[in-house]
């Protein structure tokens, strides 16, 4: 397989994870910076997702693991390892990702939601690549007059969530 790059996939980063309250509602939000760049992918995620992701980005350990842990685990259990997330389509208006994985019988690619790619990305150190079609979709979104694209841009420049564990 060729490297992502080579297809025209843009090199990014996990930059943080973003909870912001609009009324009596709450959103969750994960941002990615470009590498060699100044633009920003942000998706909309679920709770859960955004704070796995965040603790994920502040290396915390529990006493088991949670669920991406887990998912990590599992993949190096088995000799494998996640070799790169792609970010590569829109499925229903949702980002939709790849996780290529090798292991002992090769490499092979799985379908992921965007938000699970990324958090298993986190752990595991692994490059996440982005179509510029998904760039090009988050930055006319941001752009609208809607209520979407106010938080979009909310998001970019909030504070990142921040996990703390009680006790101990």
């Amino acid at each position: 397989m060729s490297p992502a790059t080579d297809t025209g996939l843009v090199p990014m980063r996990v930059g943080k994870s973003v909870g912001l309250k609009d009324d009596d509602d709450f959103s969750d939000f994960v941002v990615l910076d470009e590498l060699d760049g100044a633009r920003h992918l942000v998706i909309q995620v679920g709770q859960a997702e955004a704070f796995g992701l965040a603790a994920g980005l502040q290396g915390l350990q529990w006493e088991r693991p949670m669920t991406y842990q887990f998912i990590a685990a599992l993949v190096r259990g088995l000799g494998g390892r996640v070799r790169e997330v792609r970010l590569d389509r829109i499925v229903e208006g949702a980002y939709a990702a790849t996780v290529e994985v090798e292991g002992p019988q090769g490499v092979g690619v799985v379908d992921a939601r965007s938000s699970d790619a990324l958090n298993l990305a986190v752990l595991t150190d692994a490059p996440v690549f982005v179509s510029p079609q998904m760039l090009a979709d988050c930055i006319a979104r941001q752009e609208e007059d809607s209520a979407e694209a106010v938080l979009l841009r909310r998001a970019l420049t909030a504070e990142p969530m921040t996990i703390r564990r009680l006790g101990g």
